[in-house]
């Protein structure tokens, strides 16, 4: 069911109270809003952005929207997600599209965040779009800001595909790596 299809089936009261939320929205009475309530206002969990957050910009007509971050940080949830310091995409009702500056840890790789929807939040579940597949995590997880630790060594740029490489390097595993290879000792060294 989609959200559109979830509307439709809904009592009125809740129609009433989405149309009240989002023509509050769209005529700029909610300029002291915070990206918090602008979540919650697009049907999604204040908690998909930590605390830190020192300013944000949206733009109501197209949804583009670009969250300012005290310091790039990593947030604990089932997971590992590390936040820029500046997050962008754009926001319409129940997800975030083209999303930029988000990353989140599987295993020791980092993957992109694209885009995160909530299709029937009485499914009380969420979707991160990592590319290939699309990661499910309980929408409780979300429901208020986390705490985010600054982050001394945020992801390297996840398109340039060093962000192994420099992994691999500062755990000390390119050696061992190499030995299981079959290099010798001496072509270890010459690295």
């Amino acid at each position: 069911m989609t959200i559109t299809q979830l509307i439709k089936t809904s009592p009125w009261i809740i129609k009433i109270i989405w149309v009240i939320q989002f023509f509050i929205f769209w005529l700029g009475l909610c300029d002291s809003m915070s990206i918090y309530d602008a979540l919650r206002s697009h049907g999604l969990p204040m908690g998909l952005f930590p605390k830190g957050v020192t300013n944000y910009t949206l733009d109501v007509e197209s949804g583009m929207f670009e969250v300012h971050l005290d310091q790039a940080c990593n947030a604990k949830f089932e997971s590992e997600l590390h936040y820029d310091r500046n997050v962008s995409g754009w926001l319409s009702f129940g997800q975030i599209g083209n999303l930029s500056g988000v990353a989140t840890q599987e295993l020791f790789l980092w993957f992109p965040v694209k885009g995160i929807r909530v299709d029937v939040p009485s499914s009380g579940l969420i979707y991160f779009d990592v590319g290939v597949v699309y990661k499910q995590f309980s929408l409780s997880l979300f429901e208020t800001p986390p705490d985010c630790l600054a982050s001394a060594h945020p992801p390297a740029n996840l398109n340039d595909g060093r962000f192994i490489s420099d992994f691999v390097t500062a755990k000390g595993l390119d050696r061992e790596l190499w030995l299981r290879s079959g290099k010798t000792d001496n072509e270890v060294e010459a690295i």
